[in-house]
């Protein structure tokens, strides 16, 4: 039952335990841009339509889980956010639930990512952050949908208001992050938690799924659609340029409100 597939930046692994393994690989910082998720899409795609496939973990190589989006040039490749979140949507449409295995930074876009899953592991070195208006920026990738979800409103508008980071303690204390495991077992933890969900009836899961994660892919599009409309309008501002650059910089935004 066992199969192995590789493009230049996705592999997939699915075992005899029911279990897929999808990594990212662009170590060490994972970026990502619509290549990338298109690919991730593609491989969930498969897996949904694979009989031996009854929970999937989604990891990446390297020194961090995702660091986000590509700031240069759109979306890095592809035509801008409009592209990405089209292909984001699709992660959405997975009929197999997800487990994310998150060590290191999910940051960004990468947490967006990171929350597309239905469960995340992480250790207490994990930080999450929406870092988005630290940058000048709208946020994206769904967060306006599944970080309420998460972990609340409140708590929501903190993250993306302030855009401070968070570590694994923290997460799993306001439920952003599932199980909190060594920081060397994660994707241990992570596997071990999706062999769980396969060990239960696959006809069953897919429908309990299906009953509370049903409408959520159409409900990203209508969200990433305004999320993109948002990112188009403040990415010619100089908060913007100055947020990035401030980033790049290492130093902290001197933001004017134009």
């Amino acid at each position: 039952m066992a199969d192995q597939q590789q493009t230049a930046d996705v592999s997939v692994d699915l075992g005899e335990d029911f279990v897929a393994t999808v990594e990212m690989r662009r170590p060490p910082d994972n970026y990502f841009d619509t290549e990338l998720i298109q690919r991730l899409a593609d491989a969930y795609q498969a897996l949904d339509a694979h009989p031996g496939c009854r929970a999937i973990v989604l990891c990446a190589e390297g020194k961090h889980f995702c660091a986000g989006a590509r700031l240069s040039g759109g979306d890095g490749r592809g035509g801008g956010p409009r592209a990405l979140y089209a292909q984001a949507a699709r992660l959405f449409e997975a009929t197999v639930p997800v487990v994310a295995a998150v060590h290191g930074a999910a940051v960004g876009g990468g947490l967006g990512l990171a929350c597309s899953a239905d469960f995340r592991v992480g250790c207490p070195e994990t930080r999450f952050a929406a870092n988005f208006a630290r940058l000048g920026f709208h946020h994206g990738f769904g967060l306006t949908v599944t970080l309420p979800a998460i972990v609340g409103q409140q708590r929501s508008l903190e993250l993306l208001y302030t855009g401070r980071r968070i570590g694994g303690e923290e997460a799993a204390r306001i439920g952003l992050c599932d199980r909190l495991v060594p920081a060397g077992e994660v994707r241990e933890a992570a596997r071990a938690l999706a062999a769980e969900i396969a060990g239960s009836a696959p006809l069953a899961v897919r429908s309990i799924r299906a009953t509370m994660r049903g409408r959520l892919a159409d409900e990203i599009r209508a969200a990433t659609g305004r999320e993109a409309a948002e990112q188009e309008r403040l990415r010619p501002t100089a908060d913007f340029r100055e947020g990035v650059r401030a980033m790049a910089d290492r130093r902290q935004p001197r933001f004017e409100g134009r």
